[in-house]
C-alpha cells in the first residue's frame, strides 16, 4: 500500500467499500486522479508542496518532491473516494476516519528511507541522531505514550498550577481549592469551577500569563475550584451519581457556606460542564436555589452529534466496556487515562502523534517544554462504572436531554427546569465537542441564555488570554433556533472572548465587600497550600 501511495497507482479503498460508491461519482474521481497524475509526471517540479510536513528545504530536492507530491495527490482523492461512500451518515463516518489514519500514518516524512530531511540528520551527526531517537523511544514504550514536551521542566506548584490558594475540603472525590483574592473588595458570591475529571484541573491554572483562574481571581471574584481526584481500582465502583452528588452537589453547598451567602455561580468545563448541568437539574427537582449563573465551557448535553468521538462509540463497544470494567459480568475495573490520551491524541494524529514520531526517534531530538503539552501528557484514570454509565445514556443512547428518562441522586432529570442565566461558550474547530451541537444547549437550558463563540480548537479556544490579543470570537445576543444562523448575523470581534465574559458575570457576583484574607471557616478549614495532593496523583502504564 505505501507503494502504491508513492508510485502513482490509483488509490482504492476496500472492494466492499468501493461496490458501494455511485458509478457516475467514481468516474469523476478516477478521471480528475489520472488528469492530475499527467500533470504531476509532466512537470513535478511545478508542484507546489503546501502542507507543512514537506516544507523543509530538503523537500524541494527533484526525488523527494516527487515522493511527497505523489503522495498528497494519492491521499487527495483517496479521501475523495472515502467521501463518496454512499452509506447510512455514521458508518461513512467511520470510513472516512479510518481512511484518513492510514493516509496520514503513511506519509513518506513518517519514515527513514523517504525523508530526506531524517536522511541529512543521519549524516550530519554521524548515526548519533539515530541513537538518541532510539533513546527517545524505548523510554516513551515505558511510559506508554509519546513525548510530546519536556515533563522535566515543570513542577506543580512552582512553574504550573501555581495560583496561590488552600484545600479547603476533601474527600474520597475530589479536593475543594479556594484562591487568594487578588483585590481589596470582592463579590459577595463565589464562583465555582468545574473542570472535567477525565483531565487535571491545572488546564485552567497553567502560568500566571494564561491562567483563567488567575484571571477571574484579579476580576474580583472569591475562586473555588474543584480537584478530582484520579481514581484507582479502589474507585472501580465509584459511579455518575456519586460525581454528580458527592462532587459538584458537594462542592456547590461547601462554597455556599464558606462565602455565607445563598447562591454561589458556578461554571463547568467541557465533562464537568455536563456534571454541573446534571447537578443543577437534581437541585431544581430538590427546590434548591443555590446558583445565581451557570457557565458551560465546550459542553455537550445534546449528544445527537458528538463528532469524531462517535467512530468509537456503539452498542458493541459500550457492551463490551460494560462487561469488562462497568460491572456487568461481576467486574469493576478502570479505564486508563493512557489509552483515553492516546485515543484523542490520534483524533489529530498529524499534529499529536506523527509530528513527535518524526522529531523525537528519526531525528532523535528531544521536544522543548510547553505548559499545554505538559498538561495534555498528565492523564487520569475513569472509574469503570461512571465511564460506562457515562458512554451509554449520553454518548450512545442520548437520554439526558429526555425529560424524565434519567434518575440521578435519586431525582428525575428535567434540564429544562434549569432557568438561572447561563453563558455559553464553544469553540468554531473543536473536534471534541462540536460548536454546533453546543449551541443546542441554548434550547435545551430555559434561562436567559448568551452564546459566544470562539476561533481555534478544545483547549486552545478556551485558554486565550487578553493579555496575547490573539484570535477572535463571534457574538450575537440574538439566539436564533440554528446555529448558522447564529453565526450568520454574529459579530467578528478581535482578541480573547474572556473580557466579554467577565462583563456578563459582573452582575451576578452581587455586591461588592472587603476582601476575606481568611481561607475557609471554622467548618471547613485550611489543609494545605494549593495544587493540593490529589493532582500530583500520576497513573502508570498498568491499570
Amino acid at each position: 500500500m505505501f507503494a502504491g501511495m508513492n508510485s502513482g497507482v490509483a488509490p482504492s479503498l476496500a472492494p466492499q467499500h468501493m461496490a458501494l460508491i455511485p458509478s457516475e461519482r467514481l468516474a469523476e474521481i478516477q478521471k480528475e486522479y489520472f488528469t492530475e497524475w499527467a500533470h504531476l509526471a509532466a512537470n513535478p517540479q511545478a508542484i507546489e508542496l503546501k502542507d507543512r510536513r514537506f516544507a523543509g528545504n530538503a523537500w524541494q530536492a527533484s526525488w523527494s518532491k516527487f515522493i511527497a507530491a505523489s503522495y498528497l495527490l494519492n491521499s487527495k482523492h483517496l479521501l475523495a473516494l472515502a467521501k463518496a461512500v454512499d452509506t447510512d451518515e455514521k458508518t461513512k463516518v467511520k470510513i472516512l476516519f479510518t481512511t484518513e489514519q492510514m493516509v496520514d500514518a503513511l506519509s513518506p516524512s513518517n519514515f527513514i528511507a523517504t525523508n530526506p530531511e531524517v536522511l541529512e540528520n543521519i549524516i550530519s551527526s554521524q548515526g548519533q541522531s539515530i541513537q538518541n531517537g532510539i533513546v527517545n523511544l524505548l523510554g516513551d514504550l515505558k511510559k506508554g505514550k509519546v513525548s510530546q514536551t519536556d515533563e522535566s521542566a515543570f513542577e506543580l506548584g512552582k512553574n504550573i498550577a501555581m495560583t496561590e490558594g488552600q484545600v479547603v475540603f476533601r474527600n474520597a472525590l475530589f479536593e475543594l481549592i479556594q484562591y487568594k483574592p487578588l483585590t481589596e473588595t470582592v463579590f459577595e458570591r463565589p464562583y465555582l469551577m468545574v473542570p472535567p475529571c477525565i483531565n487535571k484541573y491545572y488546564i485552567l491554572d497553567l502560568q500566571p500569563d494564561n491562567s483563567v483562574v488567575r484571571y477571574m481571581v484579579e476580576q474580583g471574584h472569591t475562586v473555588f475550584l474543584v480537584s478530582w481526584k484520579n481514581p484507582d481500582e479502589s474507585m472501580a465502583q465509584v459511579t455518575w451519581d456519586d460525581y454528580v452528588g458527592e462532587g459538584v452537589i458537594k462542592a456547590i453547598e461547601v462554597a455556599k457556606e464558606i462565602g455565607v451567602t445563598g447562591q454561589i455561580n458556578v461554571l463547568g468545563f467541557c465533562v464537568g460542564g455536563t456534571l454541573v448541568s446534571t447537578a443543577l437539574a437534581v437541585l431544581a427537582a430538590r427546590k434548591k436555589d443555590w446558583v445565581a449563573s451557570l457557565t458551560l465551557l465546550t459542553t455537550l448535553l445534546d449528544f445527537s452529534d458528538s463528532g469524531i468521538l462517535d467512530v468509537f462509540i456503539d452498542d458493541s463497544m459500550v457492551k463490551l466496556r460494560e462487561e469488562s470494567i462497568g460491572g456487568q459480568a461481576g467486574k469493576f475495573g478502570m479505564m486508563s487515562g493512557l489509552e483515553l490520551g492516546n485515543t484523542f491524541s490520534f483524533l489529530r494524529p498529524n499534529d499529536l502523534v506523527w509530528n513527535y514520531v518524526v522529531e523525537n526517534y528519526l531525528k532523535g531530538k528531544s521536544p522543548p517544554p510547553f505548559d499545554l503539552l505538559y498538561w495534555n501528557g498528565d492523564s487520569t484514570n475513569l472509574p469503570g462504572a461512571m465511564y460506562c454509565w457515562y458512554l451509554r445514556h449520553t454518548y450512545l443512547q442520548n437520554e439526558l436531554i429526555k425529560p424524565g428518562k434519567l434518575t440521578v441522586c435519586g431525582e428525575k432529570i428535567h434540564l429544562e427546569k434549569i432557568t438561572v442565566p447561563a453563558y455559553i461558550y464553544a469553540s468554531h474547530d473543536d473536534h471534541i465537542v462540536p460548536w454546533k451541537s453546543a449551541y443546542e444547549s441554548t434550547r435545551i437550558l430555559k434561562g436567559k441564555n448568551r452564546f459566544v463563540l470562539g476561533a481555534s480548537g478544545h483547549i486552545a479556544g478556551v485558554i486565550n488570554p487578553p493579555a496575547k490579543n490573539k484570535r477572535h470570537y463571534f457574538e450575537n445576543n440574538a439566539l436564533p433556533k440554528t446555529a448558522d444562523a447564529w453565526l450568520s448575523a454574529a459579530k467578528d470581534i478581535k482578541g480573547s472572548w474572556w473580557p466579554n465574559y467577565a462583563a456578563w458575570l459582573k452582575p451576578f457576583g452581587g455586591k461588592k465587600v472587603k476582601a476575606s484574607k481568611l481561607f475557609g471557616n471554622k467548618k471547613y478549614k485550611a489543609l494545605e497550600a494549593a495544587p493540593g495532593m490529589y493532582v500530583k496523583e500520576k497513573i502508570t502504564t498498568a491499570v
